[in-house]
């Protein structure tokens, strides 16, 4: 059985795309046939993967209508990892799709076909650093909402806001069987007071979602999309690495993917 995820956060630069790029691949290396979808129309995930952005190779004029998610699905250099990428044609979609019947529910229906496939047993969808239609189209697709929050100050601000548009879907139709999954820690640095109080304080507020793997701040994680690689083929060794891997793990786990 196929489980969505979109991975989500309208702030940006708190390791969304890092999360949703090395978490993948880490569930691909435990042999769990895993999707990326690349939402954004910057195509950060897209180029981190290794892969070249392409005109025409989006979900654009799936989303339209005029193609299939299938036939945008292109294989990476990990085993067991596919990507549909992005590319600048998606900036359009934003403002075009307010324009369109069921606008809320157009990706869900875009994903129908290949979710019913089974060929893969986790998709990720790596969403805009906004809670735009895009973002709001991934999560109506999904199963669980995946919010990846950085250990500094403010952290929390956005928080409730991101959380409340799931109750704001479901009152709208847009969704019936979205939740939120948990909240991934990133950048974390044990060395600082500031770092470990905001774990404490949203553990405090939403105990139940947050996963018990930090992903600490390194250089390496912010080094190897450059490369077009993945931490595991950038630096196997990493704490980077080791944090994703354990991730992973506890994903699959906490979700039930085998």
């Amino acid at each position: 059985m196929t489980k969505v995820f979109s991975i989500a956060n309208q702030k940006g630069g708190v390791g969304k795309t890092t999360t949703t790029v090395n978490l993948g691949a880490g569930l691909a290396r435990l042999g769990i046939s895993t999707l990326i979808i690349d939402l954004d129309a910057q195509a950060n995930a897209t180029s981190a993967l290794g892969i070249e952005k392409t005109e025409g190779k989006s979900l654009y004029k799936v989303l339209h209508g005029e193609a299939k998610a299938a036939d945008m699905v292109v294989a990476t250099s990990t085993a067991k990892l596919d990507l549909i990428p992005s590319e600048v044609d998606l900036a359009a979609i934003e403002s075009e799709l307010t324009q369109a019947e069921n606008y809320l529910g157009r990706l869900r229906e875009a994903l129908a076909p290949l979710i019913a496939a089974g060929k893969y047993q986790a998709i990720l969808i790596d969403c805009p650093p906004a809670l735009g239609m895009l973002s709001m189209n991934a999560l109506g697709a999904s199963d669980h909402l995946i919010v990846t929050l950085q250990t500094e100050y403010l952290a929390m601000e956005g928080l409730g806001q991101i959380l409340g548009v799931v109750d704001q879907l479901k009152a709208a139709g847009a969704s019936d069987k979205l939740t939120v999954g948990s909240i991934v820690m990133t950048m974390y640095d044990s060395r600082t007071k500031l770092s470990r109080q905001v774990v404490e304080e949203v553990k405090t507020h939403f105990p139940a979602l947050v996963m018990e793997t930090m992903i600490p701040r390194t250089v390496r994680l912010s080094e190897c999309p450059s490369h077009g690689q993945t931490i595991f083929q950038y630096d196997v060794h990493s704490p980077g690495a080791v944090a994703y891997t354990a991730l992973a793990k506890e994903f699959a786990k906490r979700f039930a993917l085998k």
